[in-house]
């Protein structure tokens, strides 16, 4: 039971989107990549390779080693780009759903105790009316 207590409860919104996002390929490819390339692994693997790249000229077979390499890293930031943009894209959304659920559950509430607060002002007055007598009730309750 207490590890019940411990269990994350989750928006609804979230549960949606983890959903979603489990049953879909391009999705889940998107947030490998993504995540792998905002790791500290990623930036060691680049100075690595960068760091072989520029001081042996590509192990001495490229003729042109900065060129390719101008290249290569300028098709990765491209790539890398678009992924990140994919992520803002995907959070935007995530945080509108959230935003859209959150205000439909604020006005149920608003609502709800709006409802009460007329209730309970109507049980005052009441309430007012039996133990004070009917000629002390004021009659400010709001008409429903």
């Amino acid at each position: 039971m207490i590890e019940k207590a411990r269990e994350r409860v989750r928006h609804p919104v979230v549960v949606a989107n983890n959903e979603r996002r489990e049953h879909d390929v391009q999705l889940r490819l998107a947030d490998a990549i993504t995540r792998f390339a905002g790791s500290m692994r990623f930036i060691y693997i680049h100075a690595v390779i960068f760091g072989i790249w520029c001081g042996t000229g590509l192990f001495g077979r490229d003729k042109y080693p900065f060129n390719f390499l101008t290249m290569t890293v300028s098709l990765e930031a491209i790539f890398l780009t678009t992924f990140v943009m994919i992520g803002q894209n995907r959070q935007s959304d995530f945080a509108q759903a959230k935003a859209d659920h959150d205000f439909q559950e604020q006005e149920v509430e608003l609502r709800t105790n709006t409802e009460l607060t007329r209730t309970i002002h109507q049980l005052t007055t009441e309430v007012h009316a039996i133990i004070c007598g009917p000629d002390h009730a004021h009659d400010d309750a709001p008409k429903s």
